[in-house]
């Protein structure tokens, strides 16, 4: 699962506002909204949640999910090296 904080933080990592990256996953600005206005984990349809992610990855973001390795744990963003 990706959180709200996650998707508005790897935009801001990538200097992409809610425009481009609703242009870089085929989406509509409306949604990229309603999914960075949820509270917690976004809900909503699975093929948008993933065309999301993959987007971000392709522009250069790696999302750390729960339990993944990292200095501090839980989740968030990081620049690809």
């Amino acid at each position: 699962m990706i959180t709200s904080a996650q998707i508005k933080a790897a935009r801001a990592l990538l200097g992409m506002d809610q425009k481009q990256l609703a242009q870089a996953c085929g989406l509509s600005v409306p949604t990229i909204q309603r999914m960075e206005g949820s509270t917690g984990n976004v809900r909503g349809n699975v093929e948008s949640l993933v065309r999301v992610v993959e987007a971000l990855d392709a522009a250069g973001v790696i999302l750390l999910s729960e339990g993944m390795v990292s200095d501090t744990g839980g989740r968030g963003v990081r620049l690809k090296v």
